[in-house]
């Protein structure tokens, strides 16, 4: 009985003895790279859950170009003028000279407005005129006799009188017609010439030092003259 109880005792202290030094032996290459890739397992994870969602499952790309300035704009003239000339104001909106276009298009509205008018009131003068050249009865020369009056021998100074005034208002809206429209192939030209210039000089850099320099001069004797004083303007720009 005793022995056996010897040999119990000595199988459970055996058996701690065992379990101990195992605690106490370091950590194998196997279980140190499990532990890694549960680590890189959850590095996943966090990384799906809270960075991924937010650019809606697109990875972002960063190229060469994204750290590059953006080129400055510099306009074509040639290309400004082509502008220009297929409809006044577009190349002054090429070349980004946007408070120009109401100036343009107020200047156009204006131009057609005095051409359309004084050609409509020409051709009311002009066909009083020839009706009454032409001696047709109750013509359109009527409507420009005063109020009490039937008829253009009624005029004062009789028939020719009449006819010399309708001549002289029909050449008068007849030269201003023609005077909008040279003012408006003008403006047009303008307009290109001004596309152009502003093209050409929109890099142009102009200092903010304007000034003038106004400095004594001495200028020394020649063969013509003895030594002279003056003053000498220099502007600085």
């Amino acid at each position: 009985m005793s022995r056996g109880l010897i040999l119990i005792i000595l199988c459970i202290l055996s058996g701690g003895i065992t379990c101990s030094i195992r605690a106490q032996e370091p950590l194998s290459g196997d279980t140190i790279k499990a532990d890694n890739q549960q680590l890189q397992a959850i590095e996943k994870r966090v990384n799906s859950d809270t960075i991924m969602p937010l650019i809606d499952g697109k990875k972002l790309v960063l190229s060469d170009t994204l750290l590059l300035p953006k080129p400055e704009f510099k306009p074509n003239s040639t290309k400004a003028v082509i502008y220009s000339a297929i409809f006044p104001g577009l190349g002054q909106a090429y070349n980004r000279k946007y408070w120009k276009l109401p100036i343009i298009y107020g200047g156009a509205l204006g131009l057609v407005y005095a051409i359309t008018w004084n050609g409509r009131v020409y051709n009311d003068y002009n066909n009083a005129y020839r009706d009454l050249v032409l001696n047709v009865q109750g013509g359109s020369y009527i409507n420009f006799l005063p109020p009490g009056m039937t008829s253009p021998d009624d005029w004062s100074g009789g028939r020719d009188a009449f006819q010399d005034a309708l001549k002289r208002k029909k050449d008068f809206f007849r030269r201003n017609r023609d005077l909008a429209i040279i003012v408006s192939v003008g403006v047009y030209a303008l307009c290109m010439i001004d596309a152009y210039v502003d093209a050409q000089l929109y890099d142009f850099d102009v200092s903010p030092d304007l000034s003038l320099m106004i400095t004594p001069v001495v200028w020394g004797p020649s063969p013509h003259s003895k030594v002279g004083f003056g003053i000498q303007c220099n502007i600085i720009f």
